[in-house]
C-alpha cells in the first residue's frame, strides 16, 4: 500500500470522525466563553497531506515518515471576537490539554503585516478516541489555532488568492494583500480598545 492509499484509508477510518469528536470536546469545554464565533476541526485532505509530505528541503526530503511526523492531520481552529479573548481561551487550553509546541505568529518587522495567530501542537485526548481504535494507524497530535475572527478572514483569503494560483502574484499584488493585512490588524486594534472602554 503507497503512502496515498494509507492516509486515504486513515483518513476515512478514523481522521473524519476524530475530527469531530475534538471539535465537540473543544465546544463543551469553552462553552461558558460567550465571545467564541465558532470551533472547528477538521481533517487534512489527501491531496493537502500529499503536497506536504513531498516537501523537500536543501533537496532532501523534509518528511522521512510522513503518516507519523506531519501533526496538523487534524487541524482545529477556535474563532473569538477580540485579541483579548486570544489569551482567556489560550490560557484555558494551556491549562487541559499537552502541548508539544505553542508559537505565536506574527510578521517578522514591525514594518510589515501578514498572518498572525496562535498555534499550539497538542496530543489528541485519550477520550475521543474509542477502545476499538487501532491506536498505532492513528496520529499522536493535532494543530490548534486561536485566532480573532479579522485574522481567520484574512487568513482564508490570503491562502485561497496568494497560495492557490497557477502563477506567482505580481509585486502590486502582493501589496495589496499586505495593505488588507493591514487593514485586519488595525480593525482588531479598534475593536479590542472599544471593547475595553465600553
Amino acid at each position: 500500500m503507497d503512502l496515498k492509499d494509507k492516509y486515504l484509508l486513515r483518513y476515512t477510518k478514523y481522521l473524519k470522525s476524530i475530527s469531530k469528536r475534538i471539535s465537540k470536546k473543544l465546544s463543551n469545554e469553552l462553552e461558558a466563553f460567550q465571545r467564541i464565533d465558532r470551533i472547528i476541526a477538521r481533517p487534512k485532505s489527501l491531496d493537502r497531506f500529499i503536497i506536504k509530505a513531498q516537501k523537500e528541503e536543501n533537496g532532501s526530503p523534509k518528511y522521512s515518515d510522513p503518516l507519523n511526523q506531519i501533526q496538523d492531520q487534524i487541524g482545529a481552529r477556535i474563532i473569538v471576537f477580540y485579541l483579548e479573548d486570544v489569551e482567556v481561551v489560550a490560557s484555558e487550553i494551556e491549562a487541559y490539554y499537552r502541548s508539544i509546541e505553542k508559537r505565536q505568529l506574527i510578521p517578522e518587522s514591525e514594518n510589515e503585516f501578514g498572518y498572525v495567530g496562535k498555534h499550539y501542537v497538542l496530543m489528541i485526548p485519550e477520550d475521543v478516541v474509542d477502545d476499538e481504535m487501532d491506536r498505532t494507524q492513528l496520529p499522536e497530535f493535532f494543530e490548534l489555532q486561536i485566532k480573532t475572527l479579522f485574522q481567520h478572514a484574512w487568513s482564508e483569503a490570503n491562502h485561497d488568492l496568494g497560495y492557490k494560483q497557477d502563477q506567482p502574484l505580481t509585486s502590486h499584488q502582493k501589496r495589496k494583500l499586505a495593505f488588507t493585512a493591514a487593514q485586519a490588524w488595525g480593525a482588531d486594534l479598534i475593536f479590542s480598545e472599544l471593547h475595553s472602554n465600553l
